[in-house]
């Protein structure tokens, strides 16, 4: 949880227990790189502490792009795969402030949207957990989801 990786192909990148955290592929087919992040929070603005940048959605997400540029990817050339952001518990209130996993993903497509990046493929909501398995050689994301089966993104 709140992390980030990537790497060149061939490689595979893999993040799991996404409940109400959001998973971001984001792949760059032509130089065949790639970065995942594992988004914990939608704003660093709200944190006591922004000591770990890949926590939160308007900090990890600018900080992947520009690594994924340092290695040779070209913004405009990248895509987005997106899952996660489940309501994993029950709550008698209807409170915002247990909304995570939707604020999650909700923050990501702002901050997806102002780094100017298009999502092509998502798997969001619900109320369980997923893992996301990321192959850098063709861009494949694999969410595996107990209880609901396998999807390709």
């Amino acid at each position: 949880m709140a992390q980030s990786g990537w790497c060149r192909a061939p490689g595979v990148l893999i993040t799991s227990g996404l409940g109400s955290c959001v998973g971001v592929a984001i792949y760059d087919p032509q130089a065949k790189v790639g970065g995942l992040a594992h988004v914990m929070l939608p704003d660093s603005q709200q944190a006591r502490s922004t000591e770990n940048r890949a926590k939160f959605a308007d900090t990890a997400l600018p900080d992947l792009v520009e690594k994924l540029e340092e290695l040779g990817a070209r913004r405009h050339r990248l895509v987005v795969k997106i899952a996660g952001g489940a309501q994993m518990f029950s709550f008698s209130k209807n409170d915002e402030r247990f909304s995570v996993g939707r604020r999650n993903v909700e923050a990501t497509k702002r901050v997806l949207g102002e780094l100017g990046l298009r999502i092509t493929g998502e798997d969001t909501g619900g109320n369980h957990g997923r893992t996301m398995i990321f192959t850098t050689s063709d861009g494949q994301v694999l969410i595996k989801t107990i209880g609901h089966g396998e999807k390709v993104l």
